[in-house]
């Protein structure tokens, strides 16, 4: 997909602290950005931070996603459980929510669909860092796996992102991407991911494919050179790095 191509981005999990830094990301660069959230609180918020669009409606008990969807060129799916959702039984937004928005894609004909997931999510080899989020959030790591399994067997482009502890900080646009089983452990500021997420439907070498992605400590020796771009009529060039991303 070239950059210019992308006319409407659909942002699951809008609300929270990845999809607001993809609303402000996005909302320049892109004609159209309509964001997701459960609350119609929020409708405000999302608007301010960049959406031009605000549906409502909830992944695990949705009444229109096919209808939420029409039009969209690319899916960006932020959507995450909190502390308290892992205490439960499920069901998980990460898993049976998140895979209602995937078919409501391939429904509808959407050409790209990109999941924010997390380090120690699939069978690759992993971190200690990894392998502690799989004992302490288990149930969700599950349903991210079953997700992502999802993702890859649809019949759309796909990215996924597997981030490691997520911080509040500022983008440093200094990040290390690496293959599966890179065993990366460390943190990254949410308005990196983003960038990742919000670029990954127009950068060639991110095509059905999945990264493991920190920015501190950093990994030279296991990076990737991506030549990443963002959205945007003007034709934004990133610059093929392999741990430090340029500038816009």
């Amino acid at each position: 997909m070239e950059s210019s191509e992308v006319d409407t981005v659909f942002v699951a999990g809008a609300s929270g602290g990845t999809g607001r830094e993809l609303l402000r990301l996005l909302g320049p660069r892109v004609p159209t950005v309509r964001a997701l959230t459960r609350s119609p609180e929020n409708e405000r918020a999302l608007r301010a931070a960049g959406a031009d669009e605000v549906v409502v409606d909830d992944l695990l008990a949705p009444s229109d996603l096919p209808g939420a969807l029409d039009g969209v060129d690319a899916v960006v799916s932020a959507v995450g459980s909190s502390v308290t959702d892992v205490r439960s039984a499920g069901p998980f937004v990460d898993g049976e929510g998140a895979q209602a928005l995937l078919d409501a894609a391939v429904e509808t004909g959407v050409e790209a669909f990109v999941m924010e997931s997390a380090l120690g999510v699939g069978d690759e080899p992993a971190s200690p860092l990894a392998a502690a989020f799989d004992l302490f959030i288990g149930p969700v790591q599950r349903a991210k796996a079953e997700t992502e399994a999802a993702v890859r067997d649809a019949p759309l482009r796909h990215t996924i992102l597997r981030p490691g502890i997520l911080t509040d900080g500022a983008r440093t646009d200094d990040v290390t991407v690496a293959e599966p089983g890179a065993k990366l452990w460390g943190a990254v500021a949410r308005a990196d991911v983003a960038r990742l997420l919000a670029a990954a439907p127009v950068t060639e070498a991110a095509a059905d494919a999945t990264f493991e992605v920190v920015a501190t400590p950093a990994f030279p020796d296991r990076a990737l050179a991506v030549d990443w771009r963002l959205p945007g009529r003007e034709g934004t060039h990133e610059g093929a790095v392999p741990v430090t991303v340029a500038e816009d």
